[in-house]
């Protein structure tokens, strides 16, 4: 699960949020098979998209992390929780995306498949009122 601002977020869901205050950026995994997970890492990378096909990733003078942008992991046992918690900033309105990949190392291939899955997050940065 991806909770921006403590909104659960899916495909169909637009996080409001107001530029130049921190917003909470919670993942939780579960890990649904039955060996335990790890070590492996997650990254967040921000982009906007143009909506012709082009990303713009070089957001850097518009959103800033809040801590790091990498969540390192040792392990998720099995059938247990591992959340993950970091916020962002929002230097200028506008619509913004979220990628939670995974680093690509020895050990992906045990990573459940759903992880890979994970939704697109949609956050609108809009002016304080």
């Amino acid at each position: 699960d991806i909770l921006v601002d403590g909104k659960l977020c899916d495909c169909d869901i637009v996080v409001d949020c107001k530029v130049g205050d921190p917003i909470p950026l919670e993942v939780k995994l579960t890990n649904w098979s039955k060996h335990s997970v790890g070590p492996f890492a997650l990254t967040v990378t921000p982009y906007q998209d143009y909506q012709n096909g082009v990303h713009n990733y070089e957001l850097q003078d518009a959103i800033t992390f809040v801590g790091s942008n990498t969540f390192y992991i040792d392990s998720v046992k099995p059938t247990k929780d591992s959340v993950y918690f970091g916020a962002l900033l929002f230097l200028y309105t506008g619509d913004f995306y979220l990628n939670i990949k995974f680093h690509e190392d020895n050990c992906s291939k045990e990573l459940p498949l759903s992880w890979f899955c994970l939704p697109s997050v949609h956050i609108r940065a809009m002016e304080p009122v």
